[in-house]
Parts: structure tokens; sequence; C-alpha cells
């Protein structure tokens, strides 16, 4: 059974490692030590060599029964700032930070109920399917390590990600794709007191297809928004040059297509109408999922949540995480909260209690898994 104390003390180890992004090394060092002392064959990937960090994504296999579905399980390693010199408090029963920095429940937390599984899979004598392991690294900058996974080695047909904020239940079943959008504005400098008549500011260019774009909340799927804005040397100089950082998502991707090149017309039109010019630049971040409530994949959750005494709320979100890579390579993912709050803060806190509904939760999945 699911053990209270173990939860805490694990919880309270893992949360006071500063593991930030492309930092994880401490960490996933942990991680596979652990992994090995419960009698499993641990590895790290190259992920970290690929994407510039100090440690790869930790995997690992648990071998079951061939006659169970296998299941992908995954949380992430790092945190995001502030993040250094993190001392989690548990006070009444909570976990929260000393005030200085984020707890690092998002994603201790996932962690731990992993690894609680992983050991009630052994005391209990649990039968189960092939269960593969998967903890990253860079998932807070940009998904990095499950964009480096080499997916012919994963063969899952389910996977569920603990990296959910909520209450326990909470199960995110669809998610949005992302275009990220770099824009460089070019106009042409001029004295600004002097001869401003033969400027072409591209502060003004940008302002002006700014303020003809549909930004913010969209529908209830799409949302967009422009994040950075950069140019500019002296206030006597007509701005020649702006650079710009935008998003767009959308949980239809024809929506997302719609709103990027609404982005991009505004900016051509503001080109025309200056007599400047532009460079628009879009790339996909991850893919959307969706998760039909009639699937198999639900109908597991269900029967975990009926037998676990959780209230189960299937819903979706606006935010990416590394579960929307895992779907674009073929393994069908939810993402379970596991009760964190004011995640990325540091007003970050997490109940004993939800943890440990958590790992109840998910042994339960892995028993409904037949």
């Amino acid at each position: 059974m699911v053990k209270r104390d173990r939860i805490v003390n694990e919880f309270m180890e893992l949360a006071r490692i500063d593991s930030l992004s492309k930092n994880e090394r401490q960490i996933a060092d942990l991680l596979l030590h652990k992994l090995e002392e419960m009698g499993y064959v641990a590895r790290e990937d190259d992920a970290g060599v690929e994407i510039g960090g100090n440690a790869g994504n930790v995997l690992c296999l648990v071998k079951g029964d061939e006659n169970i579905p296998s299941v992908l399980l995954t949380a992430h390693m790092d945190t995001v700032a502030p993040g250094i010199g993190k001392k989690p408090v548990l006070e009444n029963g909570i976990f929260k930070s000393e005030g200085s920095t984020v707890l690092g429940g998002d994603d201790a937390a996932g962690i731990v109920s992993i690894l609680e599984l992983l050991r009630v899979l052994k005391e209990d004598g649990i039968k189960h399917g092939d269960i593969r392991i998967v903890f990253t690294v860079g998932e807070e900058c940009g998904l990095l390590g499950s964009k480096a996974i080499d997916y012919s080695k994963i063969n899952a047909v389910y996977g569920i990600g603990l990296d959910g904020a909520g209450a326990v239940g909470n199960v995110t079943v669809k998610g949005p794709s992302q275009n990220t959008i770099d824009i460089e504005v070019t106009g042409r400098a001029a004295h600004a007191g002097v001869e401003p008549e033969k400027g072409i500011s591209a502060i003004q260019m940008a302002a002006y297809a700014i303020s003809m774009m549909k930004l913010g909340r969209i529908d209830g799927e799409t949302t967009a928004n422009i994040g950075i804005i950069n140019g500019g040397l002296a206030t006597n100089i007509i701005c020649e040059r702006v650079n710009l950082r935008a998003e767009a998502r959308s949980r239809d991707e024809i929506k997302l297509d719609l709103q990027t090149k609404h982005m991009k017309e505004c900016f051509e039109q503001a080109a025309f109408k200056f007599g400047g010019s532009i460079e628009f630049m879009a790339r996909k971040e991850y893919p959307a999922f969706s998760i039909d409530e009639g699937d198999q994949l639900i109908a597991i959750l269900k029967n975990a949540a009926e037998n676990a005494g959780i209230n189960l709320i299937l819903k979706a979100t606006g935010g990416g995480s590394d579960i929307n890579i895992m779907n674009g390579k073929g393994i069908k993912c939810v993402d379970l909260s596991v009760g964190m709050s004011a995640v990325h803060s540091v007003e970050e806190k997490i109940s004993v209690a939800d943890m440990v509904r958590s790992a109840e939760f998910l042994v339960e999945i892995i028993k409904a898994m037949k």
C-alpha cells in the first residue's frame, strides 16, 4: 500500500535539489540510483548533449505481463527560477517553500508518485504490463527533453503524465498546438530632429501592426500574444529595426494556422503602408492533442478513479507539456493533476494528502489496465 511517511521523506529529499532547466545533473544521478536500488536497469540518454544541458532524460523499463497493455509514465526533473537553494517547509500537512524560491513540487511531486507506485507494485505483488519510466530534462524551457527522446525505443500503448495542477482527479485530455513567431520589422534610419521625413520608423510600423491584431483570448480554443519587443538606439534616431517574438496557440490546428496568417498579414499591411519591410517566421513548438471521452484510456481512468474514491474531471488546457510531444509521437497520453497549486511562483504549495491520493490513483490506474 501507499506509505505516507515514505512520500513525505522522498518529496523533501527531491525538492531540496537545485534542478533548473539544463542543470538537472544532481537529480538525474539520484533517480538513476533510486531506480537501480529497486532492482531496475535505468539509463540516461543523450538529450543533455543535444540541448546543451548537463544531464539527459532518465529512462527505465519495468518488465511486466505481455498480455497487459504497456504504459509510459512521465514527469520532468527541471524546475523554474527562482529555484536555487530551495528549502521545502512542511506545516500542517502542506508543503510550501520558505518564501524566496519556488517549492519545486512542479514536478518533484510527479516523480514521487511514480517512485511510490514502483515500490507498491513490488511490495504488493500487483500484476502489470510493461511500464516505461521517462523522467525528462528541459521541460520548463521548451519541452526540450521530450523532443530529444528516441521514440523508436519507447514501446507504449498509453501514456500518463504526472505534471498537472489542481485537485487530484483532474485529467488533461485536450491541449493546444503552439507556434512561436519571430518578426523583424525594418524601416530606415534618419536624424529624428533634423530630417525625420527621411526616416521610416520600425517602431511605428510594429505599433500599427499590433493595433490591428487580434490578441489575447481569440475564442475558446485559441490565444495569441506579443511577448517581446526589442528595438531602437537613441531618441534622436528614427528606429530602423525592431525585433518581436510572439506566439499563437489553439487546440484546433486550422484555427492556429488562421491566427498565424492573420498576424503575418497585419505586419505586411503595416510594411506596405509605411514603406518598410518585414520578415515573419513561425515554427511549430508542439502539436495539439485530444483524447476522446469514449477512448479505452478514459474508461481505464474512470474505473481507477471509482476504485480510488476520486472524482474524475476531464479538462482541456491552454498550456503545453511533455505529453503534447508524446501524443504527437503516437503514444496516447493524458496528464494527471498531482495537487500542485500556485506553480511557477514562490507561493507554490502541495498537500501531503494530495500526494498520497495521487500515488493511490496511479496504483489503481495500473491495476485497471487489463
